[in-house]
Order: C-alpha cells, then sequence, then structure tokens
C-alpha cells in the first residue's frame, strides 16, 4: 500500500515508524512522507511540498497514487488538508476543517462539550482584558488561561500570579487581532491522562493511555511547553478508565459531531484530569498528541495502517481491536538551547547510532536538519524523542536515559524525572 504521511516533527516520525514495522517484520508499504525530516528519510521517500497547503498536498497523493494519506499535525488539518485529499477521491485519517475546529478553537469545544453533557471544567469565553479580569477574579488561583486559536502547545498558561495571567491573556487578544478569544476556566486538580481515541465518524477505538510531561523543568517547574517526555501504560490509572473515557466523553463528542453535520474522522485527542470529583475534559485534540504517540505507537501490536484505514473508509466498527505489547514505554524529549523560548538552531547532534544501539531504544527526530557536509544539526525547540521499552515502566525509564546519555548536543536540556514518581489518584467524592 502506498501511504503518504503529512508533517515533520516525531509524531510523525513515531507514525511512519509503527507503518513501517509489521507484527513479523517489515510492513511492505511504500511510504512518503511531506516534509518528513532526516529520521524519517531513512523508512520514507520525502516530498518538499507545504503541508498546510491543501491543493498541494492533494495533488501530491494524487500523483503518488497513494491508497491512504495519514495528516499529523493540526495546522494541516485546521487549513482544510484532509477536506482536500477526501475531495480528490483519496481515503485521508484526519478530520475536515469543520471538525478540526475541537482544537482549533476551545470555545468551540466548550459548545461541544456542553451539548454532548461531557463533564469539563467551568470556563468563561473572553474577549477583552476587562471581561478576562472578571474570569479571573470569579475563579480565584491557580488562574487557568488558554488561547481560544492554535499556539503550538503554548498557549496555555497556569499560574497564580493574576498580573502573569492578564499578561498571557493580553498576548493572546494581541497576536488575534479584533476577533481574537481566551478561555478563562477553573483549576482542575489532580493527575492529567492522554488517551488518543480513533473515530470513524460513528464509532470509536481508544488506545492506550499515556501521560506527558509539560513542564521545561524537572518537578514539573518552569513554563509549560510541547511536552518534554511521556510514558505508557499507566499502572496507577484506575482499570476502567479507558471505558469510563470512552462512555462518558469520546462516544458523546462522536455523536455531537456527527449529529451537527461534521464527523469527526480520525484522533480526538483526550486530554484529561482525573480530579476528586471525577474524570474531567482538559482540553480536545484533532491529532495524535506529541509526545504521547511515541510511547503509545510503541506498545501497538496491531498493524497500525489496518485500523487508519478502517477509520478513514468508515470501517472501524469491522475492525477486530487492537492487540498490545505487554512491555513499557518511556520517551525523553531532549530540546534544544533556549528552548520553549528563541531557541538556537544548527548545533550538531551526535551519538544518535549510538544510543539506537542501546537495547530497547530508538530515537524518533523532531526539529532536526541534515547539512550537505552529512552531519546532523539542531533545527527547532524539541529536536529527538528518544524511547526506551523494558518490562516495566522503571526498567523503560532506565533504557530511555541510558540512550539519552549517548546524545550529544551543544546547550541542549532534558528533564532527568520523567516517569519517575508515579501519582495517586483518588476516589472521586461525587
Amino acid at each position: 500500500m502506498k501511504i503518504l504521511v503529512i508533517g515533520s516533527g516525531a509524531r510523525e516520525h513515531a507514525v511512519v515508524r509503527a507503518l513501517a514495522t509489521g507484527p513479523e517484520g517489515p510492513s511492505g508499504h511504500e511510504l512518503h512522507a511531506a516534509p518528513g525530516n532526516p529520521g524519517i528519510a531513512a523508512l520514507a521517500e520525502l516530498h518538499d511540498v507545504d503541508p498546510v497547503d491543501p491543493a498541494a498536498v492533494a495533488a501530491l497523493a494524487t500523483g503518488l497514487g497513494a491508497a491512504l494519506v495519514v495528516v499529523g499535525p493540526e495546522a494541516p488539518l485546521v487549513a482544510g488538508v484532509a477536506d482536500a485529499v477526501r475531495e480528490a477521491g483519496i481515503p485521508c485519517f484526519g478530520p475536515s476543517a469543520q471538525a478540526a475546529a475541537l482544537e482549533g478553537s476551545k470555545a468551540f469545544a466548550k459548545e461541544v462539550m456542553a451539548a454532548a453533557e461531557v463533564p469539563t471544567a467551568m470556563a468563561h469565553v473572553c474577549t477583552d482584558l476587562d471581561q478576562v479580569a472578571e474570569a479571573l477574579d470569579a475563579f480565584g488561583a491557580p488562574y487557568v488561561v488558554k488561547d481560544d486559536g492554535l499556539a503550538a502547545g503554548k498557549g496555555v498558561v497556569v499560574t497564580s500570579d493574576r498580573d502573569e495571567a492578564l499578561r498571557h491573556a493580553a498576548g493572546c487578544l494581541d497576536r488575534r487581532g479584533g476577533g481574537g478569544a481566551v478561555v478563562i476556566e477553573e483549576f482542575l486538580d489532580g493527575p492529567e491522562v492522554s488517551l488518543f481515541c480513533l473515530s470513524d465518524g460513528r464509532t470509536v477505538v481508544p488506545l492506550a493511555p499515556a501521560q506527558d510531561f509539560k513542564r521545561a523543568l524537572d518537578g514539573d517547574e518552569g513554563p509549560n511547553t510541547g511536552g518534554m517526555g511521556a510514558y505508557s501504560p499507566l499502572p496507577w490509572a484506575p482499570a476502567d478508565l479507558v471505558q469510563d473515557v470512552v462512555a462518558r466523553v469520546a462516544q458523546p463528542t462522536v455523536d455531537e459531531m456527527y449529529r451537527r453535520g461534521t464527523p469527526f474522522v480520525g484522533v480526538l485527542y483526550c486530554g484529561l484530569a482525573l480530579t476528586s470529583r471525577g474524570v474531567r475534559v482538559i482540553e480536545f485534540n484533532a491529532r495524535f498528541g506529541d509526545p504521547e504517540t511515541q510511547v503509545v505507537l510503541a506498545r501497538l501490536a496491531s498493524p497500525l495502517c489496518e485500523v487508519l484505514l478502517a477509520a478513514a473508509t468508515e470501517r472501524l466498527a469491522e475492525h477486530p481491536g487492537l492487540r498490545w505489547h505487554a512491555d513499557a514505554a518511556v520517551t525523553v524529549v531532549v530540546a534544544a538551547h533556549g528552548y520553549p523560548g528563541a531557541v538556537r538552531a544548527g548545533d550538531e547532534i551526535t551519538g544518535v547510532d549510538e544510543a539506537e544501539q542501546v537495547p530497547g531504544a530508538h530515537v524518533l527526530h523532531a526539529g532536526t536538519a541534515q547539512e550537505g557536509t552529512g552531519s546532523l544539526v539542531s533545527a527547532g525547540g524539541r529536536v529527538l524523542s528518544v524511547v526506551g521499552t523494558g518490562e516495566d515502566v522503571d526498567a523503560a525509564r532506565a533504557v530511555a536515559y541510558d540512550a539519552v546519555a549517548r546524545v550529544g548536543l551543544r546547550g541542549s536540556h532534558h528533564r532527568t524525572d520523567i516517569a519517575a514518581r508515579m501519582p495517586v489518584v483518588e476516589g472521586p467524592e461525587a
């Protein structure tokens, strides 16, 4: 099968790696990526096509004779890439632009959750700073301020400093101009969980849950990032967590989107808080999350292509169900100097081959580039995702950090406490 993957990050590298590998060896699929990265280039043919240009992506897929297109990042989805691919008659795994508004607008997501009776945080949508100030005072600290639109994982601030919350809201409104909005929410206690749910517009198939680490520094200190690491499975999570989230969150949301005439086809990323009052939705994303994808797909035993194609062709109800490896997986993100602020690019990366020689480890590229001399250099904020697998989380963590220690990148940083401590979940009071 010819498969085209859109995107250039570690998430897309993880998807391509899973598509390239079958249960008993290479899958035999002909893989293409646009634009891809140097790591993906080892598994797929790269194409220099703008991933947010719907017409260009559809033309590439048509020219290749692709049997399936998988859209990785959120920006192409919101731009309508999946719509253009489907209009060209090619199955596409990824929601339409209208359905991707579940991620593209947090206000829209709140509206859908309210209609579907999905448990989530109370919120106010604000379009000016006077409204923001009123909402902050209504909820009190800690303050949760979210940019209504896409912000590459950096649109959320959680702080006990009211002035910082106001500054973030002002920045979000300024970036969006006259039509901008921010969402002010109540703070949700309890550990966070990410659960990806595949949908063909009607049927929902959950993947394995994961937990990621959003703060830049050890001990969950420092600014929010796109994610500094993740692990799966979650030994501490309630046994019925996945079943509960599908029944109370994912399926009602998919049903509501279908009722509105905008069926959701792709991954509904459910960002959850396991609060003292039960499961609450923090946010929806319309695609695989990064870095959780890196650990979830490392544990998937079923062929990825089969379930993605079933979702893209409205046949998920016929899928026999997913199989999982018993092993755990941990990923640690190696970030460039300055991340998540202004990052430095062009630093040479060494030791990737040595890291991949660690038994149970593999390295996924994110912000990398190949120089004319053949050297691998940094070209983004999150540069590599180093994945370790093992019989349990502790073993997988040891593998991941053994591999990280072999990577060299001047000025880089990574967290040293990914998956080091497990949360304690209290039973809901109501």
